[in-house]
């Protein structure tokens, strides 16, 4: 089994999530015999936000790029991002990772085509609502990608920033976001939704969305888990 290296911190919360859930799946493919080999480099959340906010993005693949470097000289033969985000400097960090860097943009595109998508929304931090770094690749495989509106947008970045990112879970704002897919269903014609924040599926999932759900932090770790036991 391959040791598994993740980026993780940006936030911590979706953090604790890759880790349980890669030891779960781990555990019960094997039939209880075996948990898997990961390290986490934790990085500063506020660090690596404050260079997104910035725009300067040579110093947050610099940042990102020693966490990867860390993790191959710790051992490691996969590693991963743990957010959404951080994907604006994949491609960078990608060309010099020393070992397979899985990509959560790749992993959900392929699953959206699999699943015969035509049309999908995009829900995430406002860096990944606006900018193309995410939407890329799904545009390479032919699926249209609609952001709400702007207003909309602002609305869903304060949430995931001032309380998911806490894993403070609010009954209001499921609601407010139940009512910003729905709109997305009625006014835009998606046929799916892109949890594009890996905080977001801490209150969204396919029971309570009105439209089908791609859950990124669980194709990414279904796609991770596959690899390490490959």
């Amino acid at each position: 089994m391959k040791k598994l290296g993740l980026v993780g911190g940006t936030g911590p919360e979706s953090t604790l999530v890759y880790y349980r859930e890669i030891n779960g799946q781990i555990h019960t493919k094997t039939g209880g015999t075996a948990f898997p080999e990961i390290s986490i480099e934790s990085v500063n959340l506020y660090k690596a936000l404050g260079y997104v906010s910035e725009g300067n993005y040579e110093e947050l693949s610099r940042y990102l790029s020693d966490a990867v470097s860390h993790l191959v000289d710790g051992g490691a033969e996969i590693v991963a991002f743990t957010a959404g985000t951080m994907h604006v400097v994949y491609d960078a960090i990608k060309e010099q990772a020393a070992v397979p860097f899985i990509s959560i943009p790749e992993a959900v595109s392929e699953t959206a085509v699999l699943r015969g998508y035509r049309k999908v929304g995009l829900l995430g931090t406002i860096f990944t609502m606006r900018h193309d770094f995410f939407k890329k690749t799904f545009r390479d495989k032919g699926i249209a990608i609609v952001t709400p509106s702007e207003e909309d947008m602002l609305l869903v970045n304060e949430r995931i920033s001032k309380e998911l990112e806490y894993g403070l879970v609010k009954d209001s704002t499921r609601e407010e976001l139940i009512g910003i897919i729905t709109k997305m269903q009625k006014e835009q014609g998606i046929e799916a939704v892109i949890l594009g924040c890996t905080e977001l599926p801490l209150i969204l999932n396919a029971g309570n969305c009105p439209v089908d759900c791609l859950d990124i932090m669980a194709i990414h770790i279904n796609k991770l888990v596959q690899l390490m036991m490959d």
